[in-house]
């Protein structure tokens, strides 16, 4: 009996846009011959897109679907704009939203093994593929789910290029419903599909992305002759305007540059009697 490592069950996946157990338990069957394996998923049917699994899917859409304190964000990309814009397609997204809503998944994984008209997410799109005629993958996906009082937002821009999933928190259930903030988080809605923030604020901020930066910073201060020595003093004035650049509450807000994102919040908590937080955001950008 062959031994199947995890690479020959990725590189079946591959080759035939099946599931992981599905591939494991074909090159199981097949003693671990590729070839025989995907010969094996084909027969039962599981292979339909295989034809068309090379080939790139970089269009398609990003969707959402929020009720009351629970929304989830996706991606399920095709290989065409044709196709993205057609009713199949469309028709596709809008039950795989739906399933998605009404599962408890919270991760890619868990949603690509979402039960689905007597399969699998994954595998419910893998068979569409034929009946649509282009290859498609389910991409990406996210959730919130908010335990106290606040507001889960959405916003799709330009047709589905962009989406914008929210999460903010409030102290009084009154507060969601008030036309301040409804109109408040709306607003940041937009702001984050047009300025594309990296993170909430700095303590959020990938400490990767924020070595990478500084390092970039120090070689072109280097490059400009600045004295070794100075660096450290110039530096922290460099990482300040990296976060008011890449942190959603230091930007400049989008529709009154006059004012921070934070002070937009802090000035509607005021107003309204109450303490706002934005919890957390994620913003989807086809095939990025």
């Amino acid at each position: 009996m062959a031994t199947i490592t995890p690479q020959m069950v990725k590189e079946l996946r591959v080759k035939t846009d099946a599931g992981m157990m599905d591939c494991k338990k074909a090159l199981v069957e097949c003693d671990g011959n590729m070839d025989e394996a995907v010969k094996y998923l084909r027969e039962k049917g599981i292979a339909k897109a295989a034809k068309k699994a090379d080939r790139e899917a970089k269009e398609g859409v990003v969707a959402t679907v929020v009720e009351g304190k629970d929304g989830i964000i996706f991606e399920i990309n095709c290989e065409t704009d044709f196709c993205s814009k057609g009713d199949k397609f469309r028709a596709l997204v809008a039950e795989v939203g739906a399933a998605l809503k009404a599962s408890a998944a919270t991760t890619l994984d868990e949603a690509l093994n979402v039960p689905m008209a007597g399969t699998t997410v994954e595998k419910y799109i893998a068979e569409q593929c034929a009946a649509i005629g282009e290859n498609m993958k389910f991409r990406k996906f996210g959730r919130y789910t908010l335990a106290g009082e606040g507001s889960i937002v959405s916003y799709i821009h330009m047709g589905g290029k962009v989406g914008v999933l929210l999460q903010v928190s409030c102290t009084k259930p009154e507060t969601a419903a008030a036309e301040d903030f409804v109109t408040m988080c709306k607003d940041i809605t937009l702001h984050i599909a047009a300025c594309a923030p990296k993170s909430v604020d700095s303590s959020s901020l990938d400490p990767a992305f924020i070595a990478e930066e500084q390092e970039i910073a120090k070689a072109q201060l280097i490059a400009e002759g600045k004295p070794e020595k100075l660096l450290e003093k110039i530096l922290p004035g460099k990482l300040k305007a990296l976060y008011k650049q890449s942190c959603l509450l230091s930007q400049e807000f989008v529709k009154d540059p006059s004012i921070s994102v934070e002070k937009l919040v802090v000035d509607t908590g005021k107003k309204l009697g109450d303490t706002l937080k934005v919890e957390a955001f994620l913003r989807y950008q086809l095939g990025a």
